[in-house]
């Protein structure tokens, strides 16, 4: 059986620490752009806003409109011990978090945020670490607690706190995320002014980053790796648009990889179509080497983590082998990786599929 799954060592790659990312490049636009071909492998060298050349009259760009709030808070239980508390998700009668340290909290313990009168009880501990509290306001009040007194939820190897606005696109709409969809860090208002003028449609969906999208792989095989569910929305008016572009065979480019699951991951769902009533719910679509992907044929990502379901999907999209020789080519180049870093566009010569 395991000679017949794919090992997580195959998608591993040595990445020099100066070159993460530390902050955001400024201007965005003005990143680099690496455009690698789905089927030869070839990459050129580009700066982002050089993107527009890369675009025609008739594409579809679908961006996600997800917004990220401050996850972060402090809090501490009865007997006095402290707890980061690292909101997940909404789940309407509770909320999912996950706690730091986790295995000084038990269930039936309370929470104290201590500033302001804001409390909530640890319902449930899950086997993965994510624990279900319920807060004594509603949700709404979480959220705007959050935003008072939480921290922007930038990942680890991120050391240095950033201003709420580095961490969001331009474009931030829908108030959910734990984390940021952050191929579309590159974007600015006029770039994107730009893009419309040339004849591009900016089709906007929603997933609300959380855990599925930001936990590492742990299994020794990618086949065992389990995803956590997110909730996405794509409206009737963007599932329309997005319909009629394949049907007239035009170009339907995904900005990130939550905007390309959000698509790929209703088509599944709707036997390879987006309803034309749109759709809002939980998917939780892990895309690995062997995908048939429905709905889109370009990509616009950043440089993903080693060994991580990203890289995983990216390698699916073009292949594992020009995925990372493209990756080894950036490191070569001085690319800068990961949130903050640069970006890659995953073309194909031809005109679609």
């Amino acid at each position: 059986m395991d000679a017949q799954k794919t090992p997580l060592s195959q998608f591993d790659y040595d990445l020099p620490p100066e070159l993460i990312a530390q902050t955001p490049f400024e201007p965005r636009d003005h990143s680099r752009l690496m455009i690698v071909d789905r089927e030869t492998g070839e990459w050129q060298h580009k700066q982002f806003f050089e993107m527009v050349d890369e675009l025609r009259k008739g594409d579809v760009l679908v961006v996600n409109q997800t917004k990220v709030f401050r996850a972060r808070l402090q809090a501490q239980t009865e007997a006095g011990i402290l707890v980061e508390v690292f909101l997940l998700r909404d789940c309407k009668e509770y909320w999912q978090a996950l706690f730091r340290p986790g295995r000084k909290v038990k269930e039936g313990d309370h929470l104290i945020f201590s500033k302001a009168t804001l409390e909530a009880k640890v319902l449930l501990k899950h086997q993965d670490g994510v624990v279900d509290i319920q807060f004594d306001v509603p949700s709404l009040s979480i959220l705007a607690y959050a935003d008072h007194y939480g921290e922007v939820p930038v990942p680890p190897y991120i050391h240095t706190q950033p201003d709420a606005h580095q961490y969001q696109t331009v474009y931030a709409k829908d108030i959910g995320s734990v984390a940021a969809p952050t191929a579309g860090f590159h974007f600015t208002p006029e770039l994107l002014e730009v893009i419309r003028s040339k004849g591009v449609e900016i089709v906007p969906v929603t997933l609300h980053v959380g855990i599925g999208t930001f936990r590492p792989i742990q299994t020794e095989f990618i086949e065992d790796h389990v995803m956590h569910a997110e909730w996405v929305e794509v409206t009737s008016d963007s599932a329309k648009a997005i319909t009629q572009a394949k049907e007239e065979k035009r170009r339907i480019i995904a900005v990130g990889t939550t905007s390309l699951r959000t698509l790929e991951g209703v088509a599944k769902l709707f036997d390879g179509t987006l309803p034309s009533e749109g759709f809002s719910g939980d998917i939780n679509l892990y895309i690995r080497p062997g995908f048939h992907f429905e709905i889109v044929n370009r990509l616009i990502t950043n440089f993903h983590l080693p060994k991580s379901s990203l890289l995983v999907l990216v390698s699916a999209f073009a292949g594992r082998e020009h995925i990372l020789a493209a990756y080894k080519e950036a490191i070569h180049q001085g690319y800068r990786f990961f949130s903050f870093g640069d970006a890659m566009f995953i073309a194909r010569k031809g005109e679609n599929h």
